[in-house]
């Protein structure tokens, strides 16, 4: 049964993949190629290497990134300024790729908008990691609290389980360098490396300063972890939708906790990833009608529906949010929210309505674009906005440090009474 589930969610995750590519490429078509079946002539293949040759460029990269933004980024105003002044200002003057990425990243900055951004080459092949799953460090997921860089989970399994790291230690030093002033991104950067190198951290635990050598090592990336609460309920904690596995991670989850009497699914700080997933799991638990609606830079609107097929479950959901869960989080929340297929716990979403678009550029740089909006199936723009939970439920730091999860408490109050309402509406249709 487990494999024949499995089967079946692959083969409906590529059609639903299918669909909201097609969906994407009406919204937004970039472009198409052609390859001739017969060699061209000795000219022809002088002016396609020259052609090709430009593409690599310096000053090719930076043309097609400024052309991929005119055709296809989601404001037309391109935050109220003519965008041929760019390929004007830089016309003839990249000489090397640092200019070229230089002036990319100054074009992108005159956008305002956190979410379309040049990833230069070491960072793009991180995102294709992070999407297939393979990532070299110690096996932490940390947040910024207090201004301090904090671990907030542990993965099973990892270099930093082993080592004895917790949840609510905070790193104030990686390699001897302070953390202090550093953002997320630039602390996981040095908290990173090649496998078989080692990494030193000094961490803070209540009072106590903590020193660990952590060998490195690739961090079998699992997007899903589960667990039966209290003997009657699923717990699913999708930590991200960023891998192409979260789908399928999910469903086996819930195929692994399928005597449970209701689900907690935990979307807090999950930033969110890739859209199919989002939609995939939303139809685990909605049989019909939309999940969610994508508007393209024209106002054309296109509506993802649920498909219908087995795998599915009614029982009573409570989701766990809070102002780190965006993207993806707030596609499932929102859908499952409007569709009274579940009940919020938490506090407000953080509120990202946007779909960007993954470019790969010739030198192995590229473009995360937006290109998109998304509305909730009742129509709700959340960007900026976010979604509000049925149950307002906050975390101190003092719950913090005494390891007292309020949110969760309250989840599995409202579950139960869920559950019980459940069982109360069954003997009285009898």
């Amino acid at each position: 049964m487990y494999k024949n589930l499995v089967n079946l969610m692959k083969n409906t995750k590529y059609s639903i993949y299918i669909t909201i590519i097609t969906i994407l490429l009406s919204l937004s078509i970039y472009g198409c190629g052609f390859k001739e079946s017969h060699q061209p002539q000795q000219p022809v293949k002088n002016v396609l290497s020259s052609v090709g040759s430009f593409r690599k460029s310096p000053q090719g990269i930076f043309l097609k990134s400024w052309k991929v933004i005119k055709n296809e980024y989601l404001d037309e105003t391109f935050n109220h300024q003519d965008w041929e002044k760019w390929k004007d200002r830089y016309y003839d003057r990249i000489k090397t790729k640092e200019d070229a990425y230089v002036a990319i990243e100054t074009m992108l900055e005159s956008l305002n908008d956190p979410y379309t951004r040049f990833l230069r080459p070491s960072d793009f092949d991180e995102q294709d990691r992070n999407i297939d799953a393979r990532l070299f460090g110690i096996g932490v997921h940390i947040a910024t609290k207090n201004n301090r860089t904090v671990i907030v989970h542990v993965i099973e399994g990892t270099p930093a389980l082993k080592a004895g790291l917790k949840a609510g230690d905070i790193i104030l030093k990686v390699n001897n360098i302070s953390t202090k002033g550093l953002d997320i991104k630039q602390v996981a950067d040095i908290v990173r490396g090649k496998a078989g190198t080692k990494v030193a951290l000094e961490l803070q635990r209540n009072k106590s300063h903590i020193y660990k050598d952590i060998l490195r090592k690739e961090i079998n990336i699992k997007s899903v972890e589960y667990k039966i609460l209290d003997n009657k309920y699923a717990y699913i904690h999708i930590l991200s939708f960023i891998s192409n596995d979260t789908s399928i991670e999910t469903a086996q989850a819930l195929e692994k906790t399928k005597n449970a009497k209701g689900i907690i699914i935990d979307l807090r700080g999950n930033y969110g990833g890739l859209l199919p997933n989002a939609v995939f799991i939303a139809n685990m638990f909605i049989k019909k009608g939309a999940i969610v609606s994508i508007v393209d830079k024209s106002g054309y609107k296109e509506t993802i529906n649920a498909a219908p097929y087995d795998i599915y479950t009614s029982k009573p959901v409570i989701v766990l949010i809070n102002q780190a869960s965006a993207s993806a989080s707030e596609i499932l929340s929102g859908a499952l929210k409007d569709h009274k297929r579940a009940i919020l716990v938490g506090e407000k979403s953080f509120g990202k309505g946007l779909v960007q678009k993954i470019i790969s550029l010739p030198d192995g740089s590229g473009l995360n674009i937006t290109i998109a909006k998304y509305l909730t199936p009742n129509g709700t723009d959340i960007n900026k906005k976010g979604i509000q939970p049925d149950y307002k439920v906050k975390i101190t730091e003092k719950d913090f440090i005494k390891h007292y999860d309020p949110q969760l408490a309250k989840a599995k109050q409202v579950l139960a009474q869920e559950i019980n309402n459940k069982l109360e509406t069954a003997y009285s249709a009898k």
